[in-house]
């Protein structure tokens, strides 16, 4: 058989259902990508509007991340880069800190902030270096404690940890007390201090949008849900079968398949709630975090302080919550505004857009970097894919693509699959 006509199939048309389906053209075979939604990224998306670009929670792009350098062109995404540091609003105050080495003009207000102590700037320093050195399967293979148990047993004090520490990094693991694993903490703070944080100027659904441009055969069925995968057929919501001879779950396939339906993925969530400003009080492309344990509000930034492709009369602002709350939209909306008002002293012009991404990030233990293909195998005719295998983030899902892909090849050049579809599905 001709390796274009394999019918393999991808469930979900994200970061690591479509780095599959590339690895797979690159070997000749043409999969279809089979996707719930009506476009492609999975969790990485964006909407339009009332003429802003508004993605699905606040992302941003490490360019360090070693698989998005191997399959992103970063010129064509024409990516805005953020200053390494942040503007940290405390007692009705902003203070900017910021690695002085990548930027020089961040050295005078880092070392005048009183954000820590003079011992807490040098440690930072100091962990730079050291995490700089440090190898990625260093990291992995180390003991896994909490974040915050990381930081104490470092040194830091309370004051840093908590008014640096815990609202940038709850930020992006999406949980407010540091509990993600040490290895993550070690892997992200190494990526910040080797590369860049951007985004891309049209935003971040031209991440998935740039890999959806390089597949040349692959056949995408989008609105369409799946509800049950099997050996050799993919049935539909609407009971409707498609022939399959492999394929690749590259989404959460606890619900999926019949045997895996008691081991469901955990998922953190988060709020993203977008208003335009009367004022902008941060000017430079810097994250703002919020250090106040009672706080809602856990990070903000003004998405207008980096180049977009359309032009703004006035500023846009993401703002972050990562705590569980009980609040409806309305009041939620009303304790941001507040908030940011008696906080950060920003007045909101006008509401634009809520998300509430109930499935934002997995909530992981024994946090890994590497997968094998051979570990993405379930059975002979299934693979797995997506960032839950291994550390939950966008260079995981592309390496858990890569490799359920590289597993079927290897699958097909074995021949432990039958060329023909059993009569039954034909």
């Amino acid at each position: 058989m001709e390796k274009s006509a394999y019918k393999i199939n991808i469930i979900g048309a994200g970061i690591s259902g479509l780095i599959a389906a590339q690895i797979l053209e690159n070997y000749g075979y043409h999969p279809t990508i089979i996707e719930a939604s009506a476009t492609v990224g999975g969790r990485v998306k964006s909407d339009i509007e009332k003429g802003y670009t508004l993605d699905h929670g606040f992302q941003v792009l490490l360019t360090s991340y070693p698989a998005a350098k191997k399959y992103l062109d970063y010129k064509a995404l024409k990516l805005q880069e953020f200053l390494p540091g942040a503007t940290i609003f405390k007692n009705n105050k902003a203070q900017t800190i910021g690695d002085p080495l990548r930027n020089l003009p961040l050295l005078f207000p880092t070392i005048f902030a009183s954000i820590g102590n003079f011992s807490d700037k040098i440690k930072i320093l100091k962990l730079n270096a050291f995490l700089k050195k440090k190898k990625i399967a260093a990291i992995f293979a180390e003991k896994e404690k909490t974040t915050l148990q990381y930081l104490q047993d470092y040194g830091f004090s309370p004051s840093i940890i908590n008014d640096f520490f815990t609202p940038f990094f709850s930020g992006i693991f999406l949980e407010p007390n540091l509990e993600t694993s040490s290895r993550m903490f070690e892997f992200v703070y190494k990526m910040f201090g080797d590369g860049l944080a951007v985004l891309p100027k049209k935003g971040i659904q031209e991440i998935p949008n740039q890999l959806k441009s390089k597949l040349k055969n692959t056949t995408f069925l989008f609105n369409t849900k799946v509800k049950e995968v099997k050996d050799t057929a993919i049935v539909l919501e609407n009971n409707k079968t498609l022939a399959t001879q492999i394929t690749i779950i590259a989404t959460d396939a606890n619900p999926l398949v019949a045997n895996l339906k008691n081991q469901e993925t955990a998922w953190k969530s988060c709020d993203t709630l977008y208003f335009e400003t009367e004022n902008k009080v941060i000017k430079k492309p810097l994250i703002g975090l919020i250090a106040n344990k009672n706080a809602l509000i856990n990070n903000i930034f003004y998405h207008t302080s980096i180049a977009t492709t359309i032009k703004h009369e006035h500023d846009l602002l993401s703002v972050t919550v990562v705590k569980n709350h009980n609040l409806n939209e309305a009041e939620l909306i009303d304790k941001v505004t507040e908030e940011l008002k008696t906080l950060c002293n920003i007045n909101v012009k006008q509401f634009i857009k809520h998300f509430t991404i109930k499935k934002a990030l997995p909530k992981l233990s024994n946090l890994q970097y590497e997968i094998s293909s051979t570990e993405t195998k379930l059975k002979s005719t299934l693979f797995l894919a997506g960032d839950q295998l291994l550390n939950g983030s966008l260079n995981a899902a592309m390496i858990s693509g890569e490799r359920a892909a590289l597993g079927v090849i290897q699958t097909l050049e074995d021949g432990l699959i039958a060329d023909e579809l059993t009569s039954e599905y034909k």
